[in-house]
C-alpha cells in the first residue's frame, strides 16, 4: 500500500511536516489503497514562502518565457496521461470515458493559456494614461476532488500565464492523483517555488492558506458553504478571490423537442460524471402537456446509463467519491417522498449485483415542486427531478427559482427561440441542444454559483490588476 508523505515545495519533493493521516480508498471496491500525511500551518507558510521568493522572478519574466514554459506544462503531462488516467480511476473511480477525457485535457489546458496569453493586450492607452496589467501577487489555489487533474492544471496554467507563483491545495482525498501529476509537472523544470503543492484538509491547510498575509489571490472551486468561509477570512486583508461553486443547473425542454432525442440529451446533461459536477442538469422542465410522455422515456433511457466500476467498458456512471457522499446521496434519495415526490426510477441502496462500493442507483423523481428541498439543494449525485410547466414564462421562473447560477440548458429545434430563452436565464453559462464546451469562454456563477471567470482572458484578468501610468 503506498504512503503519500510529501508536498512538493520550492522545485522538490519535501517530507510534510504534519503529523496527521489520512486512508484513501478506491470507491468502487471500498479497499484502502493508500495514506496521506496532511500538512500542518509550517508546511503552509514554507510553501508561500517559497512562492514569495519566486515572484520577483515570475512577475517580471517576459511573455514569451512564459508562454514556453507552459508549453513545457503541456508536454510533460500529455506524456504521462495513461499514468494520469490509472490513478483517477483508481482513487476516483469515474468511468474510462470521463478519466481518458480528463487525462487529456489536464494537458491541453496550457496550450489554450497560451493561446491566451500571445494574444493578449498587456497594454493600452486610455486618453493620455498607459494601463498596464500587472500580476496580482502570490495566490492560492483550493481545489476540490471531482476533477482533480483539470482544476489543478487550469489554475497552474493561469497563475504562469498572469505572471504569478502560485501554491496549490488540492482536495486530501484525491493525493494519488496530485502525486502522479506532481511528478509530471516536475519534469518541466520550471523555476523553484513558481508552483507549490501540499496535501492537506481545507479546514487545516485550506484554511491556512486563505488567511496566509502574504496570499494576495485566492481561486477556489468547491461547495459554496466553503465559498462563503472563504470569502469571509480573505476579507479580512482584502484579498482577491475567484469562487466556483455549487450548482442547480434547470434543462428546459421546450415544447418542439424531439422528445427520444431530448431525454438522452437531457439524461447525459444530468448524469456528466456520475452525478458529481456542479454544471449538471438536475432539474428537468418538461411541457406540462408532455410530462408523462417525457418521463416514460427518461425512464426507459436509464437501461443506457448502467453502474460499475470504471474498469468496466460498459459502465457509465461510477461510484460516490466516498462513503460520506454516498450517505449523503441516499438522505436526498430517501428525503424526496418524505417531500412528497415520487420515485420514478432507481432509489434507495446500491444497484442489483454491487454489493460494494459506493454506487448509487440513478434515480429520477416525479411530481416534484421547485420549493422542495431535492429541487433547491445541490445533491451531487445521478439523482435528477422532473418538473412541469406553463409556457415559456414558466419555465424561466422556475429555472431561475435557485440560488444558484452555474449552467443553464436549453433543448429545442428552433435556434433562435432557444437563445431567446436563454438571454434570460440567470447563470454564467447557457448551454442549448448539447453544444460543446468551449475553452477561451469564461466559466463561472450569478448569485451563489459564484464569483468572478475562469479560462481564457476573462481567467486571465482574474489574476491581474491594472496600473494606470499618466505622464
Amino acid at each position: 500500500m503506498r504512503t503519500i508523505n510529501q508536498n512538493y515545495i520550492d522545485g522538490r519533493f519535501v517530507p510534510v511536516q504534519g503529523t496527521d493521516l489520512r486512508p484513501l480508498f478506491n470507491p468502487a471496491t471500498e479497499e484502502q489503497i493508500a495514506t496521506v500525511h496532511l500538512s500542518n500551518a509550517a508546511d503552509v507558510d514554507a510553501a508561500v514562502r517559497a512562492a514569495v521568493a519566486a515572484y520577483a522572478e515570475i512577475s517580471t519574466m517576459s511573455n514569451s518565457k512564459r508562454v514556453a514554459m507552459l508549453h513545457r506544462l503541456s508536454d510533460v503531462v500529455s506524456r504521462r496521461s495513461a499514468d494520469l488516467a490509472e490513478a483517477m480511476s483508481e482513487e476516483y473511480g469515474a468511468p474510462a470515458p470521463f478519466v481518458e477525457a480528463s487525462a487529456s485535457r489536464a494537458g491541453q489546458v496550457f496550450l489554450d493559456m497560451a493561446q491566451t496569453v500571445e494574444a493578449y493586450p498587456w497594454q493600452r492607452q486610455i486618453g493620455s494614461a498607459l494601463v498596464e496589467m500587472r500580476p496580482v501577487g502570490v495566490a492560492a489555489a483550493v481545489t476540490p476532488w471531482n476533477s482533480n487533474l483539470g482544476f489543478i492544471c487550469s489554475k497552474l496554467a493561469t497563475a504562469i500565464a498572469a505572471g504569478t507563483s502560485i501554491v496549490i491545495k488540492p482536495s486530501e482525498m484525491s493525493a494519488w492523483q496530485t502525486q502522479v501529476l506532481a511528478e509530471a509537472l516536475d519534469e518541466a523544470e520550471l523555476p523553484n517555488g513558481v508552483y507549490n503543492i501540499i496535501n492537506g484538509t481545507g479546514a487545516l491547510a485550506g484554511d491556512a492558506l486563505t488567511r496566509h498575509r502574504d496570499i494576495a489571490k485566492i481561486t477556489f472551486t468547491g461547495s459554496t458553504a466553503t465559498g462563503r468561509a472563504i470569502l469571509r477570512a480573505a476579507s479580512e486583508t482584502m484579498k482577491r478571490v475567484t469562487l466556483e461553486l455549487g450548482g442547480k443547473g434547470a434543462q428546459i425542454v421546450l415544447d418542439d423537442a424531439d422528445l427520444d432525442a431530448a431525454a438522452a440529451q437531457v439524461l447525459a446533461n444530468g448524469f456528466i460524471n456520475s452525478g458529481q459536477a456542479c454544471i449538471a442538469g438536475t432539474r428537468i422542465l418538461v411541457p406540462e402537456h408532455k410530462l408523462t410522455t417525457m418521463q416514460e422515456r427518461l425512464v426507459a433511457g436509464l437501461a443506457n446509463w448502467p453502474v460499475g466500476p470504471g474498469n468496466d467498458p460498459a459502465s457509465r456512471i461510477g461510484p460516490m467519491v466516498s462513503a460520506k457522499q454516498w450517505e449523503r446521496v441516499q438522505s436526498y434519495i430517501a428525503l424526496g417522498p418524505q417531500e412528497g415526490a415520487r420515485i420514478l426510477a432507481g432509489g434507495e441502496g446500491r444497484p442489483d449485483g454491487l454489493n460494494s462500493g459506493w454506487f448509487v442507483k440513478p434515480t429520477l423523481f416525479g411530481e416534484v415542486d421547485n420549493s422542495m428541498r431535492i429541487a433547491r439543494e445541490e445533491i451531487f449525485g445521478p439523482v435528477l427531478c422532473v418538473l412541469p410547466y406553463r409556457g415559456e414564462d414558466d419555465a424561466i421562473s422556475i429555472a431561475n427559482d435557485t440560488d444558484y447560477g452555474l449552467q443553464n440548458y436549453v433543448i429545442g429545434t428552433d435556434p433562435e427561440r432557444c437563445r431567446r430563452i436563454a438571454s434570460q436565464l440567470q447563470s454564467g453559462r447557457v448551454v442549448i441542444n448539447g453544444a460543446k464546451h468551449e475553452p477561451h469562454a469564461p466559466f463561472g456563477g450569478f448569485k451563489q454559483s459564484g464569483i468572478g471567470r475562469e479560462y481564457g482572458s476573462f481567467g486571465l484578468e482574474a489574476f491581474l490588476e491594472p496600473r494606470s501610468v499618466l505622464g
